[in-house]
């Protein structure tokens, strides 16, 4: 094996990883998206919802108490919260956070829109809910509150806002004030629930939230041409210190429901920049649970938190928090909200390597402010890493290189007996202490790197609608005019002449020779971030192969 045999082995592979990942999309059957016209729930009565699981035992439906009833009544008042990265709309039916734009992500580059992430009124349904759960009256996912003003604004200096939600039973002497945190520069919710029992009797309950959406229709795509969301998981997931990081896919709701009790974990609905999570306290053991339900056709999906009772005797108060995130994938800022939250960054099997990658990749932003700067630095420290075993690599090559006209003049030799050819070989192999295979492992233990950064700037909401300089605008989606596939095929065709072609047969040969173009035309469809990244790493690894030709020649030279 030789140099020009890995670069066909590093096609072939990347070829069937990206056929693979082609099918997993375009066949795996997709769950049915809501269709616009059914997605605003009307203000009919709520559609009746399976059971909740066991343990999990609500209240008489006149009491209005149970978390089964999932879908809110529309008709309530709307409160408007404001923040520097929030744009958040409650309903004062249940107290649900019906909608939330996320100010600094736009919809698409240089366009007002921003991204919705929480939503009652599109396709892409989402909402988070909460409440009591209780025998005894207690305020349900349709309880009306009241609030002080429709519209709260996070003021210049000020860090925390607070809004304040209200529901109240004057017969039994209950009242519940339902409490939500917004602060500063923060994605993170606080949310308090308060019963202050008047009455004369105790009063018992539980807390419970849950998130509740339908599937969002799948990104267009048709083989190659995917936009990045469509290698993106898309769907449930939780955490819990035993089982670690869990996903469940919209088609395992009914098939595999979740059914755990859980301390210290999250539930959450994920999509590929951004997720909404429910985070319990982790003092508290809460029982996680998931459903789905039609409703015309239409299939939602719910994931449920509900915490332990609690009693609140006659003349007493008593409270019960929760976090809800609503917001970006940000590393970082999941990393210090709750354990194993930066897990729904999905590098899958590569995360091992992506996470430092995309540790280091951050660091060098802070120095270059520009992603794509960050990118080429971060080549240059990954050929450092790797200098020794390249620069063994291209000395291998150069050896092959010196050798190719006798082993040329043996395969003209032996053309008939290739039994004779390979003997033939081998020792001219050893005689020369030449081996091929010392020019192959130092690229082949590359790859893993080069698949683990592909996850990255695939998954990374840093480099979403990124810019880097000139004609790209966006390192997350692929190069609009094809220049950098273009000057990569270029690159590669000079790397094919530097590198030796001896021991490979005509068929070999003559599929090298499409190899640059067959690669350009995948990376047509790669993010300009990763093409940029594989463009640097070839041409500096033509540099350094031919810097270190030029000093095995002039040591020859001087030898003879």
């Amino acid at each position: 094996m030789n140099q020009t045999r890995t670069f066909l082995l590093l096609g072939l592979l990347l070829l069937a990883y990206l056929l693979w990942s082609a099918w997993q999309q375009q066949f795996h059957p997709q769950p049915v998206a809501a269709p616009a016209s059914t997605a605003a729930v009307p203000p009919a009565a709520t559609p009746p919802v399976p059971a909740p699981p066991a343990g999990m035992q609500p209240a008489p439906a006149s009491a209005g108490s149970s978390p089964a009833a999932a879908l809110p009544q529309r008709g309530g008042e709307r409160i408007r919260v404001r923040t520097d990265v929030l744009d958040v709309t409650l309903d004062s039916v249940g107290g649900t956070l019906q909608r939330a734009r996320l100010l600094r992500y736009a919809v698409k580059p240089g366009q007002p829109q921003r991204v919705r992430l929480l939503d009652e009124g599109t396709q892409q349904y989402l909402v988070a809910q909460s409440g009591l759960a209780s025998s005894q009256p207690a305020p349900g996912a349709d309880a009306l509150y009241h609030a002080a003003a429709t519209g709260y604004t996070l003021a210049p200096g000020q860090n925390r806002l607070v809004v304040a939600l209200t529901w109240a039973d004057p017969a039994h002497g209950l009242r519940v004030t339902k409490r939500y945190v917004f602060t500063r520069g923060s994605y993170v919710v606080q949310l308090q629930q308060t019963v202050h029992n008047a009455g004369a009797t105790a009063w018992t309950g539980s807390t419970w939230a849950q998130l509740l959406r339908t599937a969002p229709p799948p990104p267009p795509s048709h083989w190659f041409l995917h936009d990045p969301a469509a290698f993106s998981f898309n769907g449930g997931a939780w955490y819990s210190p035993q089982d670690k990081f869990s996903k469940l896919p919209y088609d395992n709701f009914l098939k595999q429901p979740l059914a755990r009790e859980v301390r210290g974990g999250w539930l959450a609905f994920v999509e590929h920049y951004f997720l909404a999570a429910w985070i319990p306290p982790p003092q508290a053991a809460y029982r996680y649970s998931s459903t789905e339900f039609n409703r015309e056709g239409v299939p939602y999906y719910l994931l449920r938190a509900t915490g332990p009772a609690f009693t609140v005797a006659p003349g007493a108060s008593a409270s019960e928090s929760m976090r809800l995130f609503i917001g970006p994938k940000l590393q970082g800022t999941l990393e210090h909200t709750a354990p194993g939250l930066q897990l729904t960054i999905d590098y899958g099997i590569f995360t091992i390597l992506a996470q430092p990658l995309h540790w280091i990749l951050v660091q060098l932003h802070r120095i270059t402010y520009n992603w794509g700067l960050a990118i080429i630095l971060l080549v240059l420290l990954i050929k450092a890493a790797f200098f020794k075993l390249s620069d063994r690599q291209y000395r291998s090559m150069a050896k092959m290189r010196k050798l190719a006209p006798r082993i040329r003049a043996l395969q003209e030799r032996y053309a008939d007996d290739k039994m004779k050819l390979q003997q033939a070989m081998m020792e001219l192999y050893q005689k020369e202490k030449a081996n091929p295979l010392s020019g192959c492992w130092p690229m082949l233990v590359q790859i893993p790197v080069f698949f683990a950064l592909y996850w990255v700037l695939i998954e990374s909401v840093e480099l979403r609608q990124a810019p880097f300089f000139g004609w790209i605008h966006n390192l997350s989606a692929p190069d609009p005019y094809f220049v950098l596939p273009v000057l990569n095929a270029g690159v590669m065709l000079l790397q094919q002449f530097l590198t030796p072609a001896a021991g490979m047969d005509p068929t070999q040969a003559k599929i090298m020779k499409f190899m640059p173009v067959v690669m350009a035309v995948f990376f047509a469809f790669f993010p300009a971030g990763l093409v940029l990244y594989y463009l640097v790493n070839s041409l500096t690894g033509v540099i350094q192969q031919w810097l270190v030709m030029r000093q095995v020649e002039r040591a020859e030279v001087a030898k003879t």
